[in-house]
């Protein structure tokens, strides 16, 4: 009897399903329409279309965009937030950086809330937590009335020094539940993110709060729906840090799912990295509505403890991604005689012209159709039928104005957008100090592999990797991850004053709590494990870095503080080309990762070539305004050790795959096509 485990990846324009059938050993991977109205319509429909009886699921993971799209169109709910009196304009006041120096109109990013919706309330802790001044409960239960009267979704509740002691925060939540029920959203910043930095710690409670109602009632929602289908597995949910959660733990920690959609990508190239033995990845991928970028370094993804999303903060741990909109469904369009693609995008509905569902404006993926690239009776394995008459006719509307005919317009767009991809690539890697020639590009999404040989050849990277399942690949990374729970303790010390024993200590207390945290997600002890990490700065800085630790233990052993400051000064150099190793350093803050191992999924495996020949047809296609000779042939003909020379068109049902001249193809022994530059080739 079949059992499954089986990710699904929700994107603006499709929905991928990947099912992993445990008893044969073997994938599958499909993709279906995105239903933006209704988005657990287009879950189920994926998930009925490849697994007979959903009944046989039992294991499932879900990587969901529904917080993020809330954030990014902000389209959440009303919040009311509760600060301390005296302090209560610390959310709008921000910070005083100017993140654009020569941006003449530059403005600080529009926070989600307006000062009205801002109540300070009296009650005061000093620095260490002692109570200074007691909660004014009564404050609190007017807030509670004013959240009714008014129409807030959420109260966020955010007091001086909460990381500290939690106790008013904790009491605030209790009479705000008597008042307005036990279903009524509150966020705490104590647990949104127990961390230093009053700010940081306000906006991550007001994300969660103007997020939490949308991704709780969609993830009710679905679990209603998988239920009513036979499914009695739990549902996990992918977290921006690279784990999972069950769905109920989500729930109560809605912001931790935020990025959960884009970082199943970046974990599938660990998992790549992992089994290639290429330590040194760039992952992109490319949908139908955005771009994101993320990096491998020496198999670890790259993780930061903070993120910025339309440039507020949230004090998380969160796989580092960056995104710009630029996707299969971008949109072409004029600004002062110049040519725009994106970030706005055709969507799902009604999509590129050649979906034939009412879209007029040129695309991305209408040029690529118009220049060959697609094969317009196969796409998405033949779920969507394209219309290049459709295409060329919108295309027409922005190159007649330009003076240009439908092929050479299609080029400009693809140039467009690959310019602003590798831009993309640049921002995490070269303004970072990392050289991007020392990687391999790993290209995924339903549109990645179409661009990817593109981007390579601009940015000088040798090797593009196409994995198993591209358009799905990010579902398939969430199949490869494990529970995770991150615990933070703000620990201020100069390394002259560090107390090791008592530190030892704290974070002996935080492995004891992140064990027992796995408890209800349902991991055998035998699974579970953690990690000790610390952040770390040079003495009156403002940021610092995550210095792993070797055990909970390591503070007591010989040493320490010595080993800590060169860690930390090598750490500190490879990220900015210099260290000063000698000063004094400072510990900021305390962490341990909780995790809980799902087991190992075996790698795909891949029938091996039985001879240099494969099933395939020559087309027409449009290469640097010039038609060429293209061998085009479907996936599931070729084998390990195929190796044939661009260009070529690679199609399968979940994306396409473009090689240019001057590329060749090998089929390596996972499956995966490895696309290197002649030139490199001969040398």
């Amino acid at each position: 009897m079949p059992n499954y485990r089986v990710s699904m990846d929700i994107g603006g324009t499709f929905t991928d399903i990947v099912a992993y059938d445990q008893a044969a050993g073997t994938y599958a991977a499909t993709k279906a329409s995105t239903t933006p109205g209704n988005l657990s319509a287009g879950v189920i429909a994926g998930l009925e279309s490849i697994v007979d009886d959903l009944a046989d699921i039992d294991f499932l993971v879900h990587g969901t965009t529904q917080g993020l799209n809330a954030f990014l169109e902000r389209r959440g709910v009303p919040v009311l937030l509760l600060a301390t009196a005296g302090i209560e304009d610390t959310y709008h006041i921000a910070r005083g950086p100017r993140l654009e120096l020569y941006n003449a109109q530059y403005r600080k990013p529009a926070p989600l809330i307006e000062r009205k919706d801002v109540i300070g309330v009296g009650g005061r802790l000093d620095s260490q937590g002692q109570e200074l001044v007691a909660l004014d409960e009564q404050a609190v239960r007017q807030a509670a009335r004013r959240a009714v009267e008014e129409g807030y979704g959420a109260v966020a509740v955010a007091f001086l020094f909460s990381y500290k002691n939690p106790s008013h925060e904790l009491r605030a939540r209790e009479i705000l539940l008597e008042e307005l029920g036990e279903e009524f959203t509150v966020s705490l910043s104590h647990e949104a993110a127990k961390e230093w930095r009053e700010y940081e710690r306000t906006s991550s409670a007001v994300v969660e709060a103007y997020t939490g109602p949308v991704v709780r009632n969609y993830l009710l929602d679905l679990e209603e729906k998988l239920g009513d289908r036979g499914v009695e597995a739990p549902l996990h949910i992918m977290q921006s840090s690279g784990g999972v959660l069950t769905a109920e733990s989500a729930r109560k920690r809605p912001l931790q799912t935020l990025l959960s959609g884009p970082v199943g990508g970046a974990m599938g190239d660990v998992e790549l990295a992992g089994v290639s033995g290429n330590r040194n990845l760039i992952g992109v991928d490319m949908g139908g509505t955005s771009f994101d970028v993320s990096l491998v370094v020496d198999g670890k993804p790259d993780v930061s403890t903070e993120a910025h999303l339309e440039g507020l903060p949230m004090l998380m741990s969160v796989v580092n991604i960056h995104t710009v909109g630029a996707g299969g469904g971008s949109v072409a369009w004029l600004e002062a005689g110049g040519l725009r693609v994106g970030p706005r995008s055709a969507g799902a509905n009604p999509g590129p012209a050649c979906y034939s569902r009412g879209g007029t404006e040129p695309t991305v993926t209408d040029a690529n159709l118009v220049l060959g690239r697609v094969d317009p009776d196969w796409f998405a394995g033949g779920q969507v039928a394209l219309d290049r008459e459709a295409a060329i006719t919108a295309l027409k509307t922005v190159g007649d104005q330009l003076g240009l005919d439908p092929v050479a317009m299609a080029e400009g767009i693809c140039d467009v957008a690959n310019s602003q991809m590798a831009q993309a690539i640049r921002t995490i890697t070269i303004s970072r100090g990392i050289e991007p020639r020392d990687f391999a590009l790993v290209a995924f999404g339903g549109a990645g592999p179409m661009h990817a040989v593109f981007l390579a050849k601009e940015l000088g990277i040798p090797e593009t990797v196409v994995p198993r399942f591209p358009g799905a690949f990010s579902a398939w990374g969430m199949l490869q991850t494990n529970i995770r729970k991150d615990f933070s303790e703000p620990y201020f010390y100069l390394d002259d004053d560090i107390d090791v024993a008592d530190m030892a200590g704290i974070l002996r207390s935080m492995e004891v709590e992140g064990l027992s945290s796995l408890v209800s997600e349902g991991v055998p002890e035998e699974s579970r494990a953690t990690t000790a990490s610390v952040d770390v700065r040079y003495q009156s800085q403002e940021f610092s870095l995550n210095v792993p630790l070797t055990s909970a233990d390591e503070p007591e052993s010989p040493d320490f503080v010595a080993n800590l400051a060169v860690r930390f000064s090598a750490m500190y150099h490879e990220r900015y080309g210099h260290s000063n190793l000698g000063a004094p350093i400072e510990i900021v803050t305390l962490r341990t990762q909780a995790v809980g191992d799902l087991g190992r999924l075996e790698a795909p495996s891949y029938v091996t070539a039985q001879g240099p020949e494969f099933k395939h047809e020559i087309r027409r296609v449009v290469f640097d305004h010039v038609e060429h000779d293209t061998t085009v042939v479907r996936r599931d003909d070729l084998g390990a050790g195929h190796t044939f020379e661009g260009p070529a068109i690679i199609v399968e049902q979940t994306a396409t795959t473009v090689v240019p001249p001057g590329f060749n193809v090998k089929v390596d022994e996972f499956g995966s096509l490895v696309i290197r530059s002649e030139d490199v080739e001969g040398n």
